[in-house]
């Protein structure tokens, strides 16, 4: 008698977030819910020398009712996504 497959799926794999950005491009709003401050803000720059580069900008902001989480906006892609609540 087999056992039950799972295929588990990858730990903080991103997902897509709809964000709102203000002028200077940093989150206002994270899925429709404001953005109290942002605590840190860098840039990853990754594998240039490939046909599949990574440009990101993170965000690690805490929402409105104290919630933290970390956002990215795909500079190659284009898009937002949300790496991971803390």
């Amino acid at each position: 008698m087999g056992f039950p497959v799972r295929i588990a799926g990858r730990l903080n794999a991103p997902r897509q977030a709809l964000v709102e950005p203000s002028f200077d491009g940093s989150p206002r709003e994270v899925n429709r819910r404001q953005v109290a401050f942002v605590r840190e803000e860098w840039r990853v720059v990754d594998r240039w020398w490939t046909e599949e580069p990574v440009q990101r900008r993170y965000f690690d902001v805490v929402l409105e009712g104290g919630e933290r989480t970390v956002v990215y906006r795909d500079e190659e892609a284009g898009g937002w996504f949300s790496q991971r609540g803390v």
